[in-house]
């Protein structure tokens, strides 16, 4: 829950808060909240200096809520609240024609958005939590929701327009009731109306229904259009340009900055699926019917790359500076496609979670993505990345790698081809992997026995079951 919050800059002004940790302001010990205390005096300040400790110095580390009275500054009136991000956002407003509301904070490192559409005109009615626009980030697209009720009064940017965190958004006057469009005019009286009850008048009286055809009129000389040349082919460049969306830019700009900084290197191998394909077309119904998901690849291919990545931990390891970070916890991003552009949305804590685990967040994840509603967390804490070009016929490929992190895995379409199986040739269903890596941290060796890790537990599930 978010509670907006004056802070009182004259003489003395009271302030109580509710919360369970420590927030601390320590520009000249304006603000010192500790845990125990419920209520603090703020003192005789000066505007400058609050504004100050509001601006840089505020921070907590859950979310909060408190209230206060307000006052002005400067003859601006300042409010603040603490989102769900843990940061402090402040909005400025005139009381006479309504409160101004500022671009919200919308994530680490991201200062600025792109409007996609206004869900609200203004004069238009609109209820706290009501959807007022969607800014397009270079992450996710975000829903900006209303914090009052009240009457839209202003827009300050439209629709395409590129926004920075602070400036001023929208303008709503609080409380306000739009005015009702006029109803249509009452139909008249039945009175009024043409009497239908009165008798008809006779035939003779009525208009005539057509009147007789006039003789056609000889038929002019046809007048010729001007002749339109329609212009050969070359004779003008055939183009049309679309904007890039922030998404697709960003995509880009992380992509070729990866080509410039890893020095990346893809190792190859096949993968026998047709232990894992009887596995799936022996147990799926059961495994649909009890978990509510259908079991498909993806999961097993996540398990085996988890288990690899266990047994290789410098493939989920990243550079930071000049120090190898290496993490505990195994949080695999998933590919997908997505209207915006690509999007990779994280599992995180593979190592906790089972198959139909896996496949349900899969699908939360996939669902989210397509209908352009991640947050922007569901991309966030990513160690490795698993892309699937098979799903669209893909053969053969060398993924890039998804900065921070050091390795992908390229899974491809599954084809019947000859392989050799105790010295016969025999034809079996096989899938192309390729591990692209950062040869800057992972040599040859820990590349090569990652992926054949991945080709033996998928070749034989059982192994996902006793974990080897």
């Amino acid at each position: 829950m978010m509670t907006w919050c004056g802070l009182v800059i004259t003489s003395l002004s009271f302030v109580s808060f509710r919360f369970q940790k420590t927030v601390i302001a320590n520009t000249q010990d304006i603000i010192y909240i500790s845990q125990g205390f419920t209520s603090r005096s703020f003192g005789s300040l000066s505007s400058s200096s609050l504004r100050t400790s509001v601006k840089s110095s505020v921070s907590v580390s859950t979310p909060y809520s408190f209230t206060a009275s307000t006052s002005t500054i400067n003859n601006d009136q300042q409010s603040c609240l603490f989102n769900n991000n843990n940061t402090i956002q402040k909005r400025s407003y005139s009381s006479a024609e309504g409160d101004i509301i500022k671009v919200p904070s919308m994530g680490d490192s991201i200062s600025e958005g792109t409007i996609v559409s206004w869900a609200k005109n203004v004069g238009d009615s609109v209820k706290v939590d009501d959807v007022l626009c969607s800014i397009e980030t270079d992450k996710v697209t975000i829903d900006i929701n209303a914090q009052d009720s009240g009457v839209l009064t202003e827009q300050f940017a439209s629709n395409g327009q590129n926004v920075l965190v602070g400036t001023p958004l929208y303008r709503i006057k609080k409380g306000a009731v739009a005015a009702e469009a006029p109803k249509a005019a009452a139909p008249a009286p039945k009175a009024a109306e043409a009497p239908k009850a009165a008798a008809p008048a006779p035939k003779a009286a009525e208009a005539p229904k057509a009147a007789p055809a006039a003789a056609p009129a000889p038929k002019a000389a046809p007048v010729e259009a001007p002749k339109t040349v329609a212009p050969k082919t070359g004779d003008a460049p055939s183009e049309r340009r679309v904007k890039m969306t922030r998404i697709r830019q960003r995509t880009a700009q992380r992509l070729k900055d990866s080509q410039n900084t890893a020095a990346m290197l893809t190792t190859f191998n096949e993968v026998d699926m047709s232990s894992l394909m009887e596995l799936r077309t022996k147990y799926k119904d059961e495994f649909n019917e009890k978990h509510g998901v259908k079991l498909g690849f993806m999961s097993a291919f996540v398990k085996a790359s988890t288990i690899a990545l266990r047994d290789q931990p410098i493939v989920n390891a990243s550079i930071d500076d000049s120090d190898i970070v290496y993490h505990d916890n195994i949080n695999i991003n998933v590919a997908v496609a997505a209207p915006r552009g690509l999007q990779v949305p994280v599992i995180k804590n593979c190592q906790n979670m089972g198959f139909a685990d896996i496949e349900k967040e899969i699908g939360r994840l996939g669902g989210l993505a397509r209908n352009d509603q991640l947050a922007i967390e569901d991309s966030m804490g990513g160690t490795f990345t698993i892309s699937n070009g098979g799903v669209y016929g893909s053969m053969f490929g060398t993924p890039i790698i998804n900065p921070p992190q050091s390795a992908i895995l390229g899974m491809h379409a599954v084809k019947d081809r000859p392989t050799v199986v105790n010295g016969q040739v025999v034809i079996r269903p096989i899938m192309y992997l390729a591990l692209t890596y950062d040869h800057r941290i992972i040599d040859g060796r820990e590349a090569v026995t990652f992926l054949k890790k991945i080709k033996d537990v998928i070749e034989d599930p059982q192994r996902l079951l006793l974990d080897i």
